[in-house]
């Protein structure tokens, strides 16, 4: 059996009826991935033995007729940044070679608990810094449809795999776009829930203010589903939420007619935004008025230095978060004659170039003399985007934009670290203001994918799941790369 053409729903309900067993479905996925990856390179780890292993006990409950999990039997691929007990968790980094958790993040295990079997971890851009999934000190992934073009980053692995059908639903992290940009570049449905909706308790961390785990998809279904599981208040995670999830899964059905989507003038134009890119976002757009939706202008012009913003905080909480790293309590260690050789050692020739470049950024505009200029400035702006998203909402119930200013550009073409950074330019807001957003695949430019995304108020999900429902039923599942 392939599970190309499935989605999460549909393998639980013939998994459950007996129709297939949970062990033939891991299979099915894991001699995909075994013979694709060699070439995609989208994950780091498959986990082989231990996914058949569980799979041969759900199997197992079912024969005894207990009841299983919403997820029952699903292959997931988990982004290589999310802690897994007894399975490597590298974060696409030389210096956590070897690192295996002795627990496993929050959001996962839910997962888990509810049915779902890991089957791979992904590849990633080194701790989550990169827009394109080439900064992995495993290796560049490539994109399922082209495969002399990036997936997108930094969660390029988790997207690359849903597009390719290895699984139908997939883990990423989203700090300023991890998860929008690279499924906009593969295809797919990827979801940045509100910040504080999903735990963050077992996420190796790069910006703790900004980071939010979510799923990629290839149904609204699908994310509504994974979501519903993943969200809820963690114990382990002080920041998470208890906010109510019951409108996730009855959104699906719902009618667009009235939902007032927000258009913002200078994100339709310029920007770097491709001719191609932008008729294909402005006829979904028309789509939604033809189901009903009514567009309305909103004004966000504090968002024009959301990229500014970002590339101060951002390295600036990453410059502490990756202190940890240091060749002695964990991961690699460069032997030396003192601590401060190891350490320089370590650091210097384990992480890699792009990370290296946030650290010392970071700990730049957290320095004495530069912290009022740099770091407090920039958090005066990100209260002023935040601010600017409320008001924009008190006028319409959606924002829209392009998701990625381009197509997936080809390996190897990004040389220039801004032109990278600027890969972001329409999904950073979202994360400084700690809104959920949504990229919807809407169409295709030069035979490549186009995401569309929307933005919704705090823990407003079930309106981004609405409409990406309504539009999947106007314009079909989307495709698997083949």
């Amino acid at each position: 059996m392939t599970i190309h053409h499935q989605s999460a729903t549909q393998l639980t309900r013939i998994i459950c009826a007996g129709d297939i067993s949970a062990y033939e479905v891991t299979t099915a996925s894991l001699e995909q991935i075994q013979a694709e990856n060699p070439n995609l390179n989208a994950a780091i780890t498959i986990c082989a033995e231990k996914a058949q292993a569980a799979a041969k006990r759900l199997d197992e409950s079912i024969g005894r007729g207990e009841i299983p999990g919403p997820l029952a039997g699903v292959p997931i691929v988990v982004k290589d940044n999310l802690c897994t007990e007894g399975v490597e968790t590298t974060a696409g980094s030389h210096i956590l070679r070897g690192h295996i958790p002795p627990f496993t993040a929050t959001a996962v295990a839910r997962l888990v608990n509810a049915g779902a079997i890991i089957v791979a971890k992904s590849n990633l851009d080194e701790f989550a810094m990169g827009s394109s999934t080439e900064h992995s000190a495993f290796g560049a992934t490539k994109n399922p449809w082209d495969h002399t073009r990036v997936p997108g980053g930094s969660s390029g692995g988790s997207a690359a795999a849903v597009a390719a059908g290895w699984a139908p639903i997939s883990l990423g992290s989203d700090t300023g776009g991890s998860i929008r940009q690279p499924a906009s570049l593969c295809g797919v449905y990827g979801l940045k829930p509100t910040w504080g909706r999903v735990s963050r308790f077992g996420l190796i961390a790069f910006a703790s203010s900004l980071d939010q785990v979510g799923p990629f998809a290839r149904t609204a279904q699908d994310l509504a589903a994974a979501l519903q599981v993943m969200a809820g208040h963690d114990p382990h995670d002080a920041t998470s939420t208890a906010y109510a999830t019951d409108a996730l899964n009855t959104a699906l059905e719902k009618d667009i007619r009235g939902q007032r989507i927000g258009i913002c003038p200078e994100w339709m134009s310029g920007n770097g935004l491709s001719t191609g890119v932008a008729d294909t976002v402005s006829h979904a757009i028309e789509v939604f008025e033809k189901m009903g939706a009514k567009i309305v202008e909103v004004t966000l012009p504090k968002t024009q230095e959301a990229l500014a913003a970002y590339y101060v905080l951002a390295p600036a909480e990453a410059s502490s978060n990756l202190a940890r790293f240091d060749g002695v309590r964990f991961g690699v260690r460069n032997e030396a004659n003192t601590l401060p050789e190891m350490y320089k050692s370590t650091r210097g020739t384990q992480f890699g170039d792009e990370v290296i470049r946030r650290i010392l950024l970071g700990t730049f505009v957290l320095s004495d003399g530069y912290r009022e200029a740099y770091y407090r400035q920039a958090q005066r702006v990100r209260g002023q985007i935040t601010h600017e998203f409320e008001s924009a909402f008190a006028d319409c119930d959606l924002i829209a934009s392009p998701t990625s200013p381009v197509i997936a550009p080809l390996i190897g073409a990004q040389t220039d670290p801004l032109a990278m950074y600027r890969m972001d330019e329409f999904t950073i807001g979202a994360n400084l203001a700690g809104l959920p957003a949504l990229s919807i695949p809407c169409g295709y430019s030069d035979s490549m994918p186009v995401g569309l995304q929307l933005i919704a108020p705090k823990f407003r999900e079930e309106r981004l799941l609405s409409i990406a429902a309504a539009y999947e039923r106007h314009a079909g599942q989307p495709g698997v790369a083949s």
